[in-house]
């Protein structure tokens, strides 16, 4: 990234950086204080993980974790959704996809980013954590959606979805 820092004046008459930083800080009180909803990330080291050389794959055994980091997230939970396999009688439940909301000051503050095919814990009781895999990481954030008033990015919205305890089942 470039040195360079060009100041955003788009609607400084009504909002500018100092109240970008309060509304930003607000948000973050709030979500950790007041919701508290706390997550594990188990980011794939790709460096140190064997890869297949035709298919780019790695084999369960062969990935490689940095160290679990916990951080705040707002969490929604999809429905779960009834289906059966290529239209046959057989039938199953699917926990829905998890999507997260995530200040990327946070992500900045832990430094750490989330990528695809990462793991994310969300405990779902006090003896059980589900676990998602990134199939989203939210980077463009250049929409309005993902700004205040326009002004800057302060959030990341991540889509994961469920994992099989054969996937994944914690470090």
């Amino acid at each position: 990234m470039s040195d360079k820092r060009i100041p955003i004046t788009r609607v400084n008459k009504f909002f500018g950086d100092e109240d970008f930083r309060l509304h930003e800080s607000l948000g973050m009180e709030y979500l950790s204080g007041n919701l508290n909803f706390t997550l594990v990330l188990f980011r794939v080291d790709r460096s140190k993980s064997n890869v297949d050389d035709v298919y780019g794959e790695a084999a369960e055994e062969e990935i490689r974790f940095f160290p679990p980091v916990e951080f705040k997230g707002l969490v929604n939970i999809s429905a779960p959704t009834n289906d059966s396999y290529a239209g046959g009688l057989m039938r199953y439940m699917e926990s829905g996809n998890l999507t997260i909301s995530v200040y990327i000051k946070e992500l900045e503050q832990l430094g750490v980013d989330i990528t695809y095919g990462d793991y994310i814990g969300y405990p779902e009781r006090e003896d059980f954590i589900r676990y998602f895999t990134v199939v989203n990481d939210g980077k463009v954030v250049s929409d309005n959606a993902h700004t205040i008033l326009g002004y800057k990015s302060f959030y990341r919205t991540i889509v994961c979805t469920p994992t099989s305890t054969n996937e994944f089942n914690g470090i």
